[in-house]
């Protein structure tokens, strides 16, 4: 039996290269340093273009966690303790035991590294051991390929398209792509992630 309702808060997560610090304002000279590159906020519907930019991104993600509703990091590189991207919890429903994966983007040096699948597995694994998830959402832009197959990779299913649900900062009008994970599905998706990481370090 599920208890009556989740207990989310702020946690440090490491694995092998990376470790998950919740964000805080101290982070945002190392964000600013590697974020504010145009690529990285290609799908983000409102991107981050200057260090004022920056720090309203970080105070935004700061307000919904007072509000209960996200759980912000600041991924960090282990080996030199340099942020190199932030991820978060977000839709947090203590309730129902679902939270939402996203709001994720590391800079683009660290992009084909394994630092973005370990930041993934560290939050999953919280999320259905310790938290007791039920369910576990991703989302995407419907035009963004790339996304689209690495949550298709990490072993989540695609559950179908949000239309019309997002204007974007240009005006566009972004369709969004729902994926989850279930409880029972974790077992299945821990195994093929850490024999993924096991894979880097050999």
């Amino acid at each position: 039996m599920l208890p009556t309702e989740m207990v989310v808060s702020p946690v440090f997560l490491e694995s092998a290269h990376v470790r998950l610090e919740p964000l805080a304002k101290t982070h945002l000279a190392g964000l600013v340093e590697v974020g504010l590159d145009e690529e990285l906020w290609r799908w983000i519907p409102a991107p981050v273009r200057t260090r004022e930019e920056m720090a309203a991104y970080i105070e935004t993600a700061l307000d919904e966690q007072a509000q209960g509703v996200a759980s912000p990091f600041a991924i960090v590189e282990k080996c030199t303790s340099r942020a190199i991207g932030s991820t978060r919890y977000g839709s947090i429903d203590r309730a129902h035991h679902r939270v939402e994966i996203g709001w994720t983007w590391v800079a683009r040096d660290w992009q084909r590294t394994a630092m973005n699948t370990e930041a993934k597995y560290l939050l999953l694994k919280h999320a259905f051991e310790t938290l007791s998830c039920m369910r576990v959402e991703l989302k995407t832009d419907s035009l963004n390929e790339r996304s689209r197959a690495a949550i298709l990779r990490l072993g989540a299913r695609e559950e179908g398209i949000f239309r019309n649900h997002m204007i974007t900062a240009s005006g566009r009008i972004r369709h969004t792509i729902y994926f989850s994970i279930i409880d029972s599905e974790w077992p299945a998706v821990k195994a093929r992630l850490e024999a993924k990481l096991n894979s880097h370090r050999h």
